[in-house]
């Protein structure tokens, strides 16, 4: 099928979509697609998601439940487990995690799983579009091959691009259909196509389409890059008038009042999330395959790895001037998430944080109204097996009164800073949150 036929099929809202992996940038999608007027059938391996999704139900903030149910009720939004929904679609959209391992080295897993389920179902005039973040070349390096070895040829029988995906988490004023859309296809008429299909979710004037889809993956990197970079920035310097007393987020501030030259960073325990504490090192990797090594972008990432044993060295100082110990202290930590208002804590600072100050004998407490439990793998210094549950702790006055630190890791908006404070006997501030309290100040360390 020639792409002004694909083209013609999207703007008639005839063409159908499978979107694969349905966590916070998959469902997002899968739903933008729905309302749009696409049949879209959402894939997912995990049956619990599946059945949620189809009862009507979201497991994710960004996305309603009366968004889901209403998109399900009319039939355009499908959950499914079953892959052979694929026989039909006219485009399959990968959504699925890359995480790196513990070496620190890209972990294809789940893109390659995809990319083989799609392969089995792959027909002519077929789309498939790449989102999950990953290093430059993965689209034709890996998911390429994959899906040629049916025998059929990208860009004469089918079409295959790279799109990032650019959903932000919590983010209140951007989300898939007024955020710009990158996409960079193997061939021209693949670039069309996927600008064609996601001109079904914002306008055609906010597609940037690049010359191919290794461009469009560096462009990810390239922004989560400079998120790190400046964000390590702001972590050294933190560090630096620590030591010279000065306060670090006054002068942000400040310099945050010229309006040109200058964005605004700010620091914290450590970076968390999927993708910017992941990037660098998919960049870094690649580049290695170039004999380049990125040094400065290595150092920023060592540079926000190194926050949460800074936060730890703060809390302690703080304890230690209060004539109390870290071991066998009382610490409670507000919030898990890797960032505010938000129910996901993936490689969260805030659980290292937790992890090493249980290391060194305190008695280490959560509470986070958005993460009801959380699974630290590989802890028997907590419970004596490899892994460990822990629970999110109510918030009561009885509970700050009996610590003897509490911990402002994520500053969560539901969080009453002035009633935290009022009944804490410390509070070691990572995120800046108090700073308009007045009552209780002498309590309040910043980082």
């Amino acid at each position: 099928m020639p792409h002004r036929a694909f083209t013609q099929k999207v703007e008639t809202k005839q063409a159908t979509v499978a979107v694969i992996g349905l966590g916070y940038v998959g469902l997002p999608i899968a739903v933008a697609f729905a309302e749009s007027g696409l049949t879209t059938v959402a894939l997912d391996i995990d049956h619990e998601k599946v059945d949620r999704l189809r009862r009507g139900v979201s497991y994710i903030p960004d996305v309603s439940s009366d968004a889901v149910a209403a998109q399900v009720q009319e039939g355009r939004l499908l959950p499914g487990t079953d892959e052979a929904v694929l026989d039909g679609m006219d485009a399959a959209v990968i959504c699925v995690p890359t995480p790196f391992t513990k070496a620190k080295s890209p972990d294809l897993t789940a893109v390659v799983a995809a990319a083989e389920m799609v392969a089995r179902h792959l027909r002519s005039g077929q789309l498939v579009v790449l989102q999950s973040t990953t290093y430059p070349g993965t689209t034709e390096e890996v998911v390429r091959p994959i899906l040629e070895r049916t025998g059929l040829e990208v860009g004469r029988d089918f079409f295959l691009a790279f799109s990032p995906e650019r959903i932000d988490p919590g983010n209140r004023r951007y989300g898939v259909t007024n955020t710009p859309k990158v996409v960079g296809g193997c061939t021209p008429a693949c670039t069309k196509v996927c600008a064609a299909l996601f001109a079904s979710l914002i306008a055609s004037d906010q597609i940037h389409q690049v010359q191919g889809p290794r461009a469009a993956e560096m462009c990810k990197l390239l922004e989560n890059t400079f998120r790190s970079v400046n964000i390590a920035l702001v972590n050294e310097l933190l560090k630096l008038c620590d030591r010279m007393g000065i306060d670090l987020w006054e002068v942000i501030d400040a310099a945050a009042t010229k309006p040109f030259g200058f964005m605004p960073f700010y620091p914290g325990p450590g970076v968390g999330g999927h993708c910017i504490p992941v990037d660098p090192y998919y960049l870094a990797w690649k580049a290695r395959e170039y004999d380049f090594y990125t040094k400065f972008i290595e150092l920023a990432a060592e540079t926000n790895a190194s926050m949460p044993f800074y936060t730890v060295r703060k809390v302690t100082e703080a304890l230690n001037r209060a004539g109390r110990p870290v071991k066998a202290a009382k610490i409670l930590i507000l919030g898990v998430a890797f960032k505010r208002d938000i129910d996901d804590p993936r490689n969260s600072p805030a659980l290292e944080v937790l992890k090493v100050l249980a290391r060194q004998g305190a008695e280490v407490t959560y509470h986070d109204p958005y993460i009801p439990k959380v699974v630290l793998p590989e802890d028997r210094f907590l419970t004596g097996a490899s892994t460990a549950t822990l629970e999110s702790v109510p918030l009561t006055t009885a509970r700050l009164e009996a610590q003897d630190c509490v911990l402002v890791a994520v500053a969560h908006r539901c969080f009453e800073f002035p009633w935290i404070v009022r009944h804490s006997r410390l509070v070691v501030d990572a995120q800046n949150a108090t700073k308009n309290i007045e009552e209780g100040r002498e309590k309040i360390v910043k980082l």
